[in-house]
């Protein structure tokens, strides 16, 4: 029986081989922050105590329907601003209620159980409550309520679903923070 030969190191052939990988997991990095997620920095402390500044996350779109609880990055509807990052209250069709004396959130007449905001919302904003939620809107809010530019002021009122970016499902820093994001 004949022995294998042992094919001769080639260096050029090495280096071929890496560029190779190289190209392709570039590639699919792009393809995936091009078409599956995208990144989003936390700007200032309007979520405290959920996120903190400069804390980052992946965002995504795909198949995304805005649902009560959820994250969400969205651009400003005068475009003017960088994104901002709040949590959805209210979908289309439901009445939000805010009682500024107890700092009770109410949506379809249930106050809400926000175990995550900072402290009691007391800074009213200018938008008059009750308001229900248009078709093809949503109505957010930070968690840290009186820190917060969001629904209740009519600079960014309602928030048309089409200005969402995507929720947020992944916070890749800090890293101690490194995980799905509920």
């Amino acid at each position: 029986m004949a022995k294998k030969e042992k094919k001769p190191f080639s260096l050029k052939k090495e280096v071929m081989e890496w560029m190779e990988t190289l190209v392709w997991a570039t590639v699919a990095v792009i393809l995936v922050f091009t078409f599956v997620a995208r990144t989003a920095v936390v700007s200032g402390s309007s979520m405290l105590p959920t996120y903190h500044d400069a804390d980052r996350m992946l965002i995504s779109d795909m198949a995304y329907s805005p649902k009560q609880g959820d994250i969400v990055v969205f651009a400003e509807k005068n475009g003017e601003k960088e994104n901002l990052i709040k949590r959805v209250i209210a979908t289309e069709g439901q009445t939000v209620d805010i009682n500024f004396e107890t700092g009770d959130v109410t949506v379809d007449g249930v106050v809400l159980d926000e175990p995550y905001i900072y402290e009691q919302t007391e800074e009213e904003g200018n938008m008059e409550f009750p308001a229900t939620v248009p078709e093809g809107h949503v109505f957010v809010l930070g968690d840290n309520r009186n820190n917060s530019r969001d629904s209740r002021f009519t600079s960014i009122g309602m928030v048309d679903e089409r200005l969402i970016l995507g929720r947020a499902w992944w916070q890749i820093f800090p890293l101690d923070k490194l995980g799905f994001i509920g």
